[in-house]
């Protein structure tokens, strides 16, 4: 059936691109911001595509259409572009042509061709690198002054004006003027005399301010010019209250208007200015008249390295994101084998016991509640229409997460609804074998996830199965749930592991049609030992919920595998076990036997 509204758009859009004279163009995921997750006012490749998942991009000619995604979702793109003009392109995968081939191919009997982007959206480097990839292609023009959707999205909501608070000293751990100094003494060694900050969580960071722009992330729309003796906050008035302005003020932080940042950045008069092309968009960065640094921000990595009180937040968010977890998983079985429930009801359920404990301010984000063949979709979010009935048999994956005032938490967990398949029991035992795998390894201080990410992929490699998605992630602190530089995964990533960084342990495997196993704990690197050899550092678990022992084949597991996961589980009873009462309490003791 051919989706009539895609059509629509498609139309409109080509009428645009035909009176610019623009051959194709390119809609990204991204916002000015280069944000992974986006205020509605900015998800144009949502739009056009009708493509809702937090990664890909949309790109249209005047006779074809095309979406280019990952392996998270490959399924769930299918489903969505189905009865349009949009075909899937799977990133990664052997066959599948580059944007700039695809293109290539496409516009290679046209006429000076030009391909059309929103420099606003697009980062430096991404419209570089396609710029000089196009060059290659024929000599494709690529022009970067544009935004059809300005003209044929007609109910586009505006960009939030949601209030900004000040996230309190007693979380954060360390002053707004303190964060800046350090800043500013970085961006010194790195021979630069200021910096544009545009990433939405590395300014909330920074500024010790939080907000509700983005739909699950406590960010709010604005820029931070840093030079090296003053800081301005580009942000609409409307969402500061008389408190943040002076709350600022004390921090020697400026503010103006949001809309004036490229003017600023043209009038900037210090020698030179740090821009990461990775971060900051194509327009702004072309605003700027003075020497560039193009250099990464220093921001992530001060970010993503936790202070005392921003660590001792995450365990107190985590037992009581594990009180929450243990109540919804005793509830759980009984109310499957009584009938009634579907993955969105135990969705609603799960956040509803979230939302009951202290200091809960918002998921972190969409709850995957997949039953069966939609665990094999990786990021799978029910709907009405896929929204299926739960019965006891089977698996069901739910990975999940809250925001609490002191601490970001994300968890999966594959629990049984009753008997499962030998086929199943096997898939979740070797998730599981990685997973502890990851948890008990031991490294030194400075090596890169890349190097780890094989210890939880070798078991299952054993057997001819792999995931292709990222084996962990940075997480926040009440602030966004992915978070970098750092990450574990088999693409290569340079940025070290040192003691502090929080980063999720979650492998996978997925059988399309089938089922699908992850299983996720929230770490934090923390100090081993010192030797001859340098500092060794390991992990040390923060998110505390058992983890299902009746998919378990036991005979599999080697003996430093049961001790971890006996020693893990005593952990989380004698943690959360005074928290919980009766039934709950009883529930726990069962559910973190011995094995």
């Amino acid at each position: 059936m051919t989706n009539t509204i895609i059509e629509q758009r498609l139309a409109a859009l080509r009428d645009v691109m035909r009176r610019e004279s623009i051959d194709a163009f390119i809609f990204p995921s991204t916002d000015p911001h280069n944000g992974e997750y986006v205020p509605e006012h900015w998800e144009g490749r949502k739009w056009i595509s009708g493509f809702n998942g937090s990664a890909g991009t949309a790109v249209v000619t005047m006779d074809a259409a095309a979406l280019w995604t990952d392996s998270r979702y490959f399924l769930a793109a299918a489903e969505q572009l189905e009865g349009t003009e949009f075909k899937l392109m799977k990133e990664r995968v052997e066959g599948t042509p580059s944007i700039i081939k695809w293109l290539g191919q496409k516009l290679s009997f046209v006429s000076s061709p030009v391909v059309g982007i929103d420099g606003m959206v697009n980062s430096e480097a991404s419209v570089a690198e396609l710029i000089a990839g196009l060059r290659n292609e024929g000599g494709i023009t690529v022009r970067t002054n544009f935004d059809p959707l300005g003209q044929i999205w007609t109910d586009r909501p505006p960009v939030p004006q949601n209030k900004i608070t000040v996230h309190p000293l007693e979380y954060a751990g360390e002053s707004c003027a303190s964060k800046l100094e350090r800043i500013r003494a970085m961006l010194k060694d790195m021979n630069a005399c200021g910096m544009l900050a545009a990433a939405l969580d590395d300014i909330a960071w920074t500024l010790n301010l939080r907000g509700s722009d983005v739909h699950c992330n406590p960010v709010f729309v604005s820029y931070l010019l840093i030079t090296s003796r003053h800081a301005t906050l580009f942000v609409d008035g409307a969402k500061l209250d008389d408190g943040v302005r002076e709350y600022l003020k004390g921090e020697g932080v400026d503010t103006a208007n949001y809309n004036k940042v490229k003017d600023a950045l043209a009038a900037y008069s210090e020698y030179n200015i740090l821009l990461d092309p990775c971060e900051i968009n194509h327009t702004l960065f072309s605003a700027v008249r003075c020497e560039k640094v193009a250099q990464p921000s220093p921001i992530p990595y001060m970010k993503a390295v936790k202070n005392s009180a921003e660590i001792e937040g995450f365990r107190r968010a985590m037992l009581r994101d594990g009180v929450a977890l243990v109540k919804f998983l005793r509830w759980l079985k009984p109310a499957v084998e009584a009938g009634g429930e579907t993955e969105m009801s135990v969705d609603r359920k799960l956040t509803s016991l979230r939302a009951e404990q202290k200091l809960f301010k918002d998921i972190s984000f969409d709850t995957i509640a997949a039953y069966q063949e939609h665990g094999a979709i990786v990021h799978y979010e029910a709907t009405p229409e896929t929204d299926v009935p739960l019965r006891p048999e089977g698996l069901i994956l739910i990975d999940s997460g809250a925001q609490y005032l002191d601490g970001t938490t994300d968890i999966t967990r594959t629990i049984a609804l009753g008997d499962v398949t030998e086929e199943q029991k096997l898939v979740y035992t070797l998730v599981l074998k990685g997973h502890i795998q990851l948890e008990i390894c031991k490294f030194p201080r400075g090596a890169s996830g890349t190097q780890l990410d094989a210890l939880a992929r070798k078991d299952m490699w054993r057997y001819g199965f792999n995931y292709m998605h990222g084996t962990g992630h940075g997480v926040g602190s009440y602030l966004n749930v992915h978070e970098g530089p750092h990450q574990i995964r088999m693409e290569y990533r340079p940025a070290p592991l040192v003691e502090g960084m929080t980063v999720t342990d979650e492998p996978g495997i997925y059988l399309a049609g089938r089922f699908g196993v992850r299983i996720e704990n929230t770490l934090l690197t923390v100090p081993y030992r010192d030797t001859e050899f340098g500092s060794f550092l390991g992990f040390e678990s923060l998110t505390l919920c058992p983890i299902d022992l009746a998919p378990v084949k036991k005979e599999m597991l080697l003996p430093e595998e049961k001790e971890w996961l006996n020693a893990y589980h005593r952990t989380v009873y004698d943690r959360l076990s005074p928290h919980l009462e009766g039934e709950d309490r009883e529930w726990l003791a069962s559910a973190c036997a011995e094995i």
